[in-house]
């Protein structure tokens, strides 16, 4: 079963969710998610397209890698943390 991804969600709350997403996300491309201390500060209010959009990666090609690797990215409701923003 796909465990899925709410894509307006920030990377931290994606994973804190599912522990596996930092070292999948750093494999295609988000190396500045493994520094110390990246994660709980800049994660915290980017989410997966914004990082995309930042590290020059096509979004299609990270979306068709996080399906391949079990995931269903999909666009859902804003979060808190997005309304308080």
């Amino acid at each position: 079963m796909n465990k899925t991804l709410n894509l307006n969600a920030s990377v931290y709350e994606l994973c804190t969710l599912h522990p596996e997403l930092k070292s999948l996300m750093k494999d295609i491309g988000f190396d500045h998610i493994a520094k110390p201390g990246m994660l709980e500060t800049a994660g915290r209010i980017m989410t997966i397209p914004k990082g995309a959009r930042l590290k020059q990666i096509e979004l299609t090609n990270v979306l068709d890698t996080l399906r391949a690797h079990g995931f269903e990215p999909v666009f859902g409701e804003e979060t808190n943390n997005e309304r308080n923003h």
